[in-house]
């Protein structure tokens, strides 16, 4: 089972088969495609943890390194770069965040690839939603709409309910995770409507409550995968990136927004 996607860009097969299977050994799925016009295109319908871009494919990856930073979806996503040409290294390497040298081996791609795992985890709990039923209270300005949600992330929440509230709408939100006794609070946004159904988006949130959402949706996610996984989950976990990582992070994306959970049915 994987646990992160990656949009791996390259035209050299050799690349592609070397990067999918160290990519594949750390339990990531490369969707790999040959172009700028392709990657654009997936951009623009996924969400991906880490992107990986081939600088032989010269002005082309550059493209493509801008769209990602660009992009709502996926601008917090870990950014690669496989060397080329000198020419090329000088200005494109700067716009990733790790660099895969060639010539490419096993070796030379999981040591690139280890520093970076914590990140790419990171970036996938973010993003990651749990299925979950429990009660929840919608606070309005004049009332309060009790309901059960669909699904949360660290972001927000999808809730079923027919109650009439707009889109933008700011509400808070009341709930408690199972074998919890502390009630969340939530100063929210709604994101979505659909019948039968909305999406809020926490806009505020206690550090302590944010920090135990966070704690419960990584065990939640852990989980969820095969014991040869989770033991990676728990190592990258456990380590952090270091702080020229971070600072690079930092300065190539701000301080990352929350993001917000999508409909119950919509591509992930």
């Amino acid at each position: 089972m994987a646990i992160a996607l990656a949009l791996l860009v390259s035209a050299d097969r050799v690349t592609i088969q070397q990067c999918s299977r160290a990519l594949q050994e750390f339990s990531i799925s490369p969707d790999v495609c040959q172009d700028a016009a392709g990657a654009v295109h997936l951009l623009n319908r996924r969400k991906f943890d880490a992107v990986i871009v081939d600088l032989q494919l010269g002005e082309q990856a550059g493209l493509i390194l801008d769209e990602v930073h660009l992009s709502p979806s996926n601008r917090t996503a870990v950014t690669f770069a496989i060397s080329g040409s000198d020419a090329e290294g000088t200005a494109l390497r700067k716009r990733s965040e790790f660099v895969f040298e060639r010539p490419l081996s096993p070796q030379s791609i999981r040591s690139t690839l280890k520093p970076a795992y914590g990140l790419i985890l990171r970036e996938r709990r973010r993003y990651f939603r749990r299925p979950i039923s429990i009660p929840v209270s919608i606070l309005t300005r004049n009332r309060e709409i009790r309901c059960h949600s669909v699904n949360i992330s660290e972001g927000g929440m999808a809730l079923s309910t027919f109650a009439p509230l707009n889109s933008g709408e700011c509400v808070q939100v009341h709930f408690t995770l199972p074998d919890h006794e502390v009630r969340f609070l939530a100063e929210s946004t709604i994101c979505w409507l659909k019948t039968g159904h909305l999406g809020v988006r926490f806009v505020a949130l206690s550090p302590e409550r944010k920090s135990e959402l966070q704690g419960w949706l990584s065990r939640k996610l852990e989980e969820s995968l095969p014991e040869s996984v989770a033991c990676q989950f728990r190592e990258a976990e456990n380590s952090s990136p270091t702080i020229s990582v971070i600072e690079n992070r930092i300065e190539r994306v701000g301080i990352p927004i929350i993001g917000a959970i999508r409909p119950p049915m919509s591509d992930s």
